[in-house]
């Protein structure tokens, strides 16, 4: 899970050709029901659990021949548990069992973890969220979460990453066993039912977050991306503006943008997955790779807040890495704006509006 800055963004590992907008995830009209009595906390979490069984099952499906996701179930010693599902084709495939696969790597994971928050950790979040309060002492914390991130094999299919969080600050409980009053919650992850400015505001964060500084160009070529989403004003809209912003509201709109993420990628996937391909598109898919490994270690929030924290689980919280990448010495790839990777450098370095 990324604890401090959640995205539902596409990265490209092929230049621009066409429009993307069968891409753009989108949301659909949810009935509201009334309210279940269960913790929100704990609908949150049986939730990315049975997103997690259906993503991973649908990437099962598409490719029937390859190795199952590795799964795996771990416990926090701070505490919380998680449960990971992780893609990559075993050693023991050779030749062209293993260039055959679908993906090259992939993982789907989920953590619902719980501890204390210390005073440098609080006052280092209230920067980028302004429904936490001033608080000066240890406090109890939730988080749960489902985190994912999928690189194909075929350089003409796009990566793509997804991250949908709730995070939950608590006092301390006055007894043994019970929970704290909730003094701070929100969701973040990464539209038009929800409201009109919902996606331009979001898309718009997306491409201010997903930036490489030291490359002058964009991690990926869209997406959106939201945090600190809880019923407090929220800097990023307008007053007024419509927009999810009650408890229930929110989750259903965590709900409508994690359930629209099957039907909108697998099948992009499933029609790039054999297109014919060489070594040239490969090689220019691992110099977009290697950009991706620049943002995760430098530049992710997220990534640094894991590796920073005590009890980490380092497995999962580099799952998102590729399996190959590349970096060359003054490339001329992409340089010569009338190619197809220059096309994309374009997107990368001047954000466009897809909708």
């Amino acid at each position: 899970m990324d604890p401090d800055g959640v995205s539902l963004v596409k990265t490209s590992t092929t230049p621009l050709t066409s429009h993307p907008a069968s891409f753009i995830f989108t949301t659909s009209t949810t009935a509201m029901t009334a309210p279940s009595t269960k913790p929100m906390r704990k609908r949150m979490e049986e939730y990315v659990l049975s997103l997690q069984d259906e993503i991973v099952g649908a990437f099962e499906k598409l490719d029937p021949n390859a190795p199952p996701f590795k799964r795996d179930t771990w416990l926090r010693s701070e505490g919380g548990s998680g449960r990971s599902c992780v893609f990559g084709v075993p050693p023991s495939y050779t030749g062209a069992e293993a260039q055959n696969t679908i993906l090259e790597k992939g993982g789907v994971n989920v953590s619902v973890v719980h501890g204390m928050l210390p005073p440098p950790a609080i006052k280092q979040m209230r920067a980028d969220h302004s429904s936490i309060p001033d608080i000066q002492k240890s406090v109890p914390f939730f988080a749960a979460g489902i985190s994912l991130v999928i690189h194909p094999r075929n350089p003409h299919a796009p990566t793509v990453h997804a991250n949908y969080r709730y995070f939950e600050i608590t006092e301390p409980p006055e007894e043994e066993g019970k929970q704290g009053k909730v003094v701070a919650w929100w969701f973040g992850g990464a539209c038009d039912p929800h409201g009109a400015a919902v996606y331009p505001t979001f898309k718009k964060w997306c491409d201010e977050y997903f930036y490489i500084t030291h490359r002058s160009e964009s991690r990926g070529i869209g997406g959106v991306f939201f945090d600190d989403l809880s019923d407090e004003p929220h800097k990023r809209f307008e007053p007024g503006a419509a927009r999810p912003k009650t408890q229930e509201e929110i989750f259903a709109f965590i709900k409508d943008v994690g359930n629209a993420f099957v039907p909108s990628y697998i099948p992009i996937l499933a029609r790039r997955a054999h297109t014919p391909s060489d070594e040239h598109a490969r090689r220019w898919q691992l110099l977009r790779r290697g950009r991706y490994v620049e943002f995760n270690l430098v530049y992710d929030r997220g990534t640094k807040f894991g590796l920073m924290t005590p009890g980490a689980r380092v497995e999962s919280i580099l799952m998102s890495l590729p399996e190959t990448a590349r970096w060359e010495y003054m490339s001329e790839l992409g340089s010569d704006p009338d190619t197809e990777e220059g096309k994309l450098m374009s997107v990368l370095r001047n954000p466009k509006d897809w909708i």
